[in-house]
């Protein structure tokens, strides 16, 4: 019996930049259709790290190139541009994959609001970096001019950094929800989403942050009750003492197992961590509920249970 999943695509999946990004994804296609062929509903979440950064260099020059004409653009919008622009590449690469193999079904990306809360502890300690590095004098001149938050970045120059809040809610929730159960192949909540607050009555005001993607991927299965929750990465299983000789790969963990890991730092920030705590959070949200990590290529071996990391609560 196929099974409601959502796919959290890592940024292997889709390049650094727009040729690599078009070759990546005829790859990531095959591999998503793989799941689908099996009987398996699918809704992918996707990252976008590199083309964000690229969107927000390219706005940002044109501001220094003629200020009287191009005002700065707010990162909600560059996120907002970047769903576009991914969701694009895949929904063609995704409909040429179904057709090629006959298959007919829809796909359609969603342009994702996602709530997060202005009381964030996150937005008191901004630590993601985004956009073009920055001299000294330029990065003083950012934080004077526009009030950002800068730091230098391993000694290559300044970048401005922002806040990585925690996703509350999908606005788009309904709208999603109604396409996955009509049967189509939905794209959503890129980027992490377009973070948003509420404010005065029905607004939605961008807010100047990125939203991880494995969190908001995590919040997205929740809502649309799915079995599980497969978070593609670069390597086929999660490891303990990773880098060292007494490496070991792990093929399933409890939530209490992946806690303690946690808590004795097995896992990077910025990189495995958000993954293990986004399927420790999924696998404890409902009785029954799964939560893979693994390669793209190993997916569909991964939900048979041949390989990967599998959290089950």
């Amino acid at each position: 019996m196929g099974k409601r999943i959502v796919v959290a695509l890592g940024g292997n999946a889709l390049g650094e930049n727009l040729p690599e990004q078009m070759a990546a994804v005829k790859k990531t296609a095959r591999a998503i259709v793989d799941l689908i062929q099996e009987g398996h509903e699918v809704a992918i979440v996707h990252g976008n790290g590199p083309q964000v950064g690229m969107i927000q260099k390219a706005m940002a020059e044109l501001t220094r190139a003629e200020p009287e004409k191009y005002i700065p653009c707010p990162l909600s919008v560059c996120v907002a541009m970047s769903q576009g622009y991914i969701g694009y590449d895949l929904q063609n690469a995704l409909r040429e994959e179904l057709l090629d193999r006959g298959i007919q079904k829809g796909v359609a990306t969603v342009l994702t609001q996602v709530e997060v809360d202005p009381d964030d502890p996150a937005f008191a300690h901004p630590t993601k970096p985004i956009g073009a590095f920055l001299t000294r004098e330029e990065a003083e001149r950012m934080v004077a001019e526009r009030g950002y938050d800068v730091m230098e970045d391993a000694g290559r120059g300044w970048r401005r950094v922002v806040a990585s809040p925690m996703p509350v809610s999908i606005v788009e929730i309904q709208s999603i929800r109604d396409m996955v159960e009509a049967g189509l192949v939905v794209v959503a909540c890129g980027g992490g989403g377009i973070p948003v607050f509420r404010t005065g009555g029905h607004h939605l005001k961008g807010a100047a942050a990125v939203i991880d993607k494995d969190f908001a991927a995590c919040t997205l299965a929740q809502a649309l009750e799915a079995d599980c929750l497969i978070i593609l990465t670069a390597v086929e299983k999660v490891a303990i003492h990773f880098g060292r000789p007494d490496v070991q790969w792990l093929s399933t963990l409890t939530p209490e197992e992946a806690e303690g890991y946690i808590a004795a730092g097995e896992f990077a920030p910025g990189s495995m961590l958000p993954k293990v705590q986004a399927a420790v959070h999924f696998a404890r949200s409902a009785p029954g509920r799964t939560a893979l990590i693994t390669l793209l290529e190993k997916a569909g071996a991964g939900i048979r249970g041949e390989t990967g990391t599998l959290i089950r609560g």
